[in-house]
């Protein structure tokens, strides 16, 4: 894997949702690194791809309430655990759970393991609600997919939160996750 600036310069074989999404970033100004990789489908393959971006990719999960009239976008920490509960009792939402893919296409343009707050972009009727833990946005980078698992990217924190989310019309809550047992 390589780290590369920006937009890769051919984008034969590469899907539509990628290519607007470097459109996207690179009409808002956002400088961001990229690497290309095969899906990660463990931490193993996770943690190669930290290690050439020179960050963690946040753990992004895509949530529901159980009616599946709300919907999360779930950035956090990739080594806390995930718990439900703590996680209810903050946004008012009991009975969360994974949303299904059909839910993850059809309000962010994404599919299961490229779940990334990219997404949000195609999300134009705001109905998705991004909740961030507060470690995320501690540090200087975030490291997020393209909405597509074979790319990476790096990007500040500071560009997502002052460029990309307004410019997507999303708000954030800030979330709170120990992840401990």
């Amino acid at each position: 894997m390589q780290l590369f600036d920006g937009r890769p310069e051919v984008v034969d074989g590469r899907l539509p949702r990628e290519i607007r999404t470097y459109d996207f970033l690179d009409k808002l100004g956002i400088e961001y690194k990229r690497t290309d990789h095969e899906p990660a489908d463990n931490m193993e393959a996770c943690n190669k791809i930290d290690a050439v971006l020179g960050v963690v990719i946040c753990k992004n999960l895509f949530l529901c309430n159980r009616q599946k009239t709300k919907f999360y976008l779930l950035m956090m920490p990739g080594d806390k655990k995930f718990k439900t509960k703590e996680l209810s009792s903050q946004i008012n939402s009991a009975r969360l759970s994974f949303a299904e893919a059909e839910d993850m296409l059809k309000y962010l343009d994404i599919e299961p393991g490229a779940v990334s707050i990219m997404g949000l972009m195609n999300d134009k009727d705001h109905e998705v609600q991004l909740l961030i833990d507060e470690d995320v946005l501690k540090g200087d980078y975030v490291g997020c997919h393209p909405c597509v698992c074979t790319s990476s990217l790096k990007i500040k924190t500071s560009d997502v939160m002052e460029k990309f989310l307004p410019a997507v019309g999303h708000d954030v809550m800030t979330v709170h996750l120990v992840g401990e047992d």
